[in-house]
C-alpha cells in the first residue's frame, strides 16, 4: 500500500466512522491477501461506495473511473496519485472510446504486478436497491487476462448495502461473495468471444444480486423495506430467545434477504395476499401520521415494559440534558448546514449523501477551528484544548441523546393518547398486532413451502 492512499485511507476511515453508526462487514476472509483481484461492486451510493470498499480491505484498491473526471487537473493529480483508471466512457466522449485500450493495459499491468482493482459493472450510480443491468466490462477484462494468464485472476462479486442512503449515522453492510470461476468460460472465448463474455456477464450479475437484498420491482422492494421495519425486531427476539444469541450477534443481512425473497415469492404466488399486506400497512402508517407517532411508540405499548426501566430511562433523560445542550450548541452549524447544502446541491438521489459527507469533511474541521480559537483568546490555550477534545464527544452525546429521547418523546405521546383517546390508541395496538399475526402466518407457510429458506443468523 503506497504512503498517500494510506493517509487518504486512514482520513477516510474516520469520516465513515463519524457517518454511519456501523459498517459491518460480512466474508472479508473471501479477498486474497496477495495476487491479482477483481471486484464487481454494484453502486448506489457515488463515491462513498469507493471510500467503503476501500476501508474494509487491508489492501490497495485500484479503482475504474470516468475519464470525465480527470479534466480538472488537479483531481486528475490526486485521482493518478491514488491509483484510479480512467474508463473513457461512450456516454461521456464518443470519439475517445478507442483510448480504453489504455485502460485494459492498465488494468493488465496492475494485474500483473498482482494487485486489487475494482470496477462499478453498472456503469453509473444507481438509487435504485437493487442491482441493474450490468455491462460487460467488468467480463472483458477479466477474460482478456485470463486469455493470457490462466489461473492468476481472481473475480469477486461485492454487495453494498444502505440501510437509509440519507440519513446520518444510518447503517452499511459490506458482503464479499464467493469468487466465479474464470475457467469454464476460457475455452468458449477464444472459439466465441461474445458468446463467453455474455456468459460470463450473467454469472456475475447473479453472483452481485446474491451479496445484495434484491427483488425485481421497487414497489416490492418498498413493501419488503416496510416489512423489515415492522418485522425484523419480532424475527431477532425469536431467533435470541430460540438460539440464546444476543440481538449483536444476530447478521442482519439473512433476515433482510429472507424477507425480500418472501415478499418477492408472495408476490408472484400470491398475489393478493401482498395487495392486502400493503394495505394493512399503509393504513397503519397513515394512522401513525395522523397521531404524530413512531412504530417504535406502539411496539412498546404492547410491550410489558417493567417499571424500573421506564424510570431508568426517565432519569438518563433528564441527567444526559445538560450534555445534549452543550454538545448541540457547540456542533448545530457543522451538522446543519452540510444537510442543507447536500438537499440544495443533489441533482440526483444518489448524490446527497456523498455532498453531504463532503461538506462535512470541510464544515465540522473549520467550525471547531473557529470556535476553538474563540475559546483561547477568550480563556487562554488550556481551556481551548480541552474545549476542543470536547467537540467530538459533545456531538456523539448529543446525537444519540436526541434519538433516545425521540423515541422516550413517541412513548410519552403514545401514552397521553391512551389517556385522552383510548379508542384510537387501542385502534392502534390492534392494528400493528394484526399485521404481525398475518406475517406470522406468512412467515410459516413461507417456510413450510418447498422454497422456504430458514431465517438464520
Amino acid at each position: 500500500m503506497e504512503p498517500f492512499y494510506a493517509v487518504v485511507r486512514l482520513i477516510a476511515r474516520f469520516w465513515i466512522w463519524f457517518f454511519f453508526e456501523r459498517v459491518e462487514v460480512r466474508h472479508p476472509e473471501r479477498v486474497p491477501r496477495m495476487g491479482a483481484v477483481l471486484l464487481c461492486i454494484n453502486h448506489p451510493n457515488n463515491l462513498i461506495d469507493s471510500l467503503l470498499v476501500g476501508i474494509v480491505i487491508p489492501r490497495q484498491v485500484h479503482y475504474l473511473a470516468t475519464a470525465a473526471l480527470f479534466r480538472n487537473p488537479l483531481t486528475a493529480r490526486l485521482l493518478v496519485a491514488l491509483g484510479v483508471i480512467p474508463v473513457y466512457r461512450k456516454a461521456d466522449d464518443p470519439d475517445r472510446t478507442d483510448r480504453n485500450f489504455e485502460m485494459f493495459a492498465a488494468c493488465d499491468e496492475a494485474f500483473d504486478g498482482g494487485r486489487l482493482v475494482a470496477i462499478y459493472p453498472e456503469g453509473v450510480t444507481r438509487a435504485e436497491a437493487h442491482v441493474q443491468r450490468i455491462k460487460t466490462g467488468a467480463a472483458r477484462i477479466a477474460l482478456a487476462y485470463e486469455a493470457h494468464a490462466p489461473g492468476r485472476l481472481t473475480v469477486m462479486p461485492v454487495g453494498l448495502n444502505f440501510e437509509a442512503r440519507k440519513r446520518f449515522r444510518g447503517r452499511v453492510l459490506v458482503s464479499f461473495g464467493e469468487p466465479v470461476d474464470l475457467s469454464s468460460y476460457l475455452a468458449i472465448y477464444r472459439e466465441e468471444p461474445a458468446k463467453a463474455l455474455h456468459a460470463l456477464t450473467t454469472a456475475l450479475q447473479s453472483a452481485m444480486e446474491r451479496e445484495v437484498v434484491h427483488v425485481e420491482r421497487i414497489d416490492a422492494a418498498v413493501l419488503a423495506r416496510a416489512v423489515e421495519e415492522l418485522y425484523r425486531g419480532e424475527l431477532e427476539r425469536e431467533l435470541w430467545e430460540e438460539r440464546g444469541l444476543s440481538g449483536r450477534r444476530i447478521d442482519p443481512f439473512p433476515l433482510s434477504v429472507a424477507i425480500a425473497d418472501a415478499v418477492e415469492y408472495f408476490r408472484k404466488e400470491d398475489p393478493e395476499r401482498i395487495e392486502g399486506l400493503w394495505h394493512r400497512i399503509l393504513g397503519y402508517r397513515a394512522l401513525l401520521a395522523t397521531y404524530r407517532l413512531r412504530d417504535d411508540a406502539v411496539r412498546t405499548g404492547l410491550e410489558r415494559t417493567p417499571a424500573r426501566r421506564r424510570v431508568a430511562r426517565s432519569r438518563q433523560a433528564i441527567v444526559g440534558l445538560p450534555l445534549f445542550a452543550y454538545g448541540a450548541a457547540v456542533n448545530f452549524l457543522p451538522y446543519y448546514l452540510p444537510g442543507w447544502l447536500a438537499g440544495r446541491l443533489s441533482r440526483r438521489p444518489t448524490d446527497y449523501a456523498t455532498i453531504r459527507l463532503l461538506a462535512s469533511i470541510v464544515a465540522f474541521p473549520l467550525f471547531w477551528a473557529l470556535e476553538t480559537a474563540l475559546v483561547g483568546w477568550v480563556a487562554g490555550l488550556g481551556l481551548a484544548l480541552a474545549f476542543f477534545l470536547s467537540l467530538p464527544l459533545g456531538g456523539l452525546i448529543a446525537y444519540r441523546y436526541l434519538v433516545g429521547t425521540g423515541r422516550l418523546r413517541h412513548q410519552l405521546r403514545f401514552g397521553a393518547l391512551l389517556l385522552t383517546r383510548a379508542q384510537e390508541a387501542r385502534r392502534l395496538l390492534a392494528e400493528r398486532r394484526q399485521i404481525v399475526d398475518d406475517l406470522e402466518r406468512a412467515k410459516r407457510d413461507y417456510l413450510g413451502g418447498a422454497r422456504g429458506p430458514h431465517f438464520s443468523p
